[in-house]
C-alpha cells in the first residue's frame, strides 16, 4: 500500500523557518519533520511513499537524494497553489486502482496503522480519517449570572473530535475531486459525509501539528522529555 504525504503548502504561519525551505522540511531534533512520519508508516511495514511536493520541492529532493534508506520515496511537483485535493488527483496515475494512505506533512502521532487500516476496511468506506482530540491551548470556564460556575484547566477532555490526518482511502476518492483548487477536506469530505462513506478512527494517543513556532516549540520539548520517540 502507497503512502502518500502532502507536502507543497507555503507554511505561511511558520514563516521563521519557510522562506528558505518547505515546512516539512523543518527540523526537530536534528530530522525534518517529514522523515520522523516517514519513520512512522516504515515501522509498520509501509516503505512505499510519493511526496506530493510543491513550494521549494527542489529541497525535499535534495534532502531524500543521498539517504541510504530503504524506503521507495518518489518526490512529485504537484504545483504551486494546488489545494489538498488537486495534490492528490495529480497523483491519481501513480496511485493506480488501489487502496493507499495518506496524510499531511506535519503532523505528528503514534497511531497504530495496521488498526487504522483494518478499521478503514471492516468500514467499507471510500475515505477514514484519524479522530483526534487536541490538547485545549485555553482552559475553559463557563459563567452563569456573571459567576464562573466551572472551570477547568486545559485539557483535551473538553476539546472536540478534529482531523487528525493520517488517512486510508479508495481510488474512488479521486471522481469526488474536480480540479486543482479543490480542497479535499471541503466539498469531497462534506459529500462522503453525507453519503455516510466517511468513517473515523479515534485515536487517544500522542497527535501534534506543526502549524506554529509555538508548535514547533512544544514539539520540541516532547522531543527533549522524551515523550515520543521515532
Amino acid at each position: 500500500m502507497k503512502v502518500v504525504i502532502l507536502a507543497g503548502g507555503l507554511g505561511t504561519r511558520l514563516s521563521e523557518y519557510t522562506k528558505k525551505i518547505p515546512k516539512p522540511m523543518v527540523k526537530l531534533s536534528g530530522k525534518p519533520i517529514i522523515y520522523y512520519i516517514m519513520k512512522h508508516y516504515s515501522n509498520y511495514g509501509f516503505k512505499d511513499f510519493i511526496i506530493a511536493a510543491g513550494y521549494k520541492q527542489k529541497e525535499i529532493k535534495k534532502y531524500f537524494k543521498n539517504k541510504i534508506l530503504d524506503w521507495n520515496i518518489e518526490v512529485v511537483n504537484t504545483g504551486l497553489n494546488s489545494m489538498t485535493g488537486g495534490r492528490l488527483k495529480k497523483l491519481k496515475k501513480i496511485i493506480g486502482n488501489e487502496s493507499f494512505l495518506l496524510t499531511y506533512g506535519d503532523g505528528l502521532s503514534d497511531v497504530n496503522i495496521k488498526k487504522l487500516i483494518h478499521f478503514h476496511k471492516k468500514s467499507k468506506s471510500i475515505a477514514t480519517l484519524t479522530a483526534v482530540r487536541p490538547p485545549a491551548r485555553f482552559g475553559a470556564i463557563k459563567i452563569l449570572n456573571k459567576k464562573v460556575s466551572y472551570f477547568k484547566e486545559k485539557s483535551s477532555i473538553d476539546e472536540g473530535w478534529i482531523n487528525g490526518g493520517f488517512f486510508v482511502m479508495e481510488p474512488r476518492i479521486f471522481k469526488f475531486i474536480k480540479n486543482d483548487k479543490t480542497y479535499l477536506e471541503k466539498v469531497p469530505f462534506e459529500i462522503l459525509s453525507k453519503k455516510k462513506s466517511l468513517s473515523a478512527f479515534k485515536h487517544y494517543g500522542f497527535w501534534q501539528c506543526m502549524d506554529t513556532l509555538r508548535d514547533k516549540e512544544l514539539l520540541e520539548k516532547y522531543f527533549r522529555n522524551k515523550r515520543i520517540k521515532f
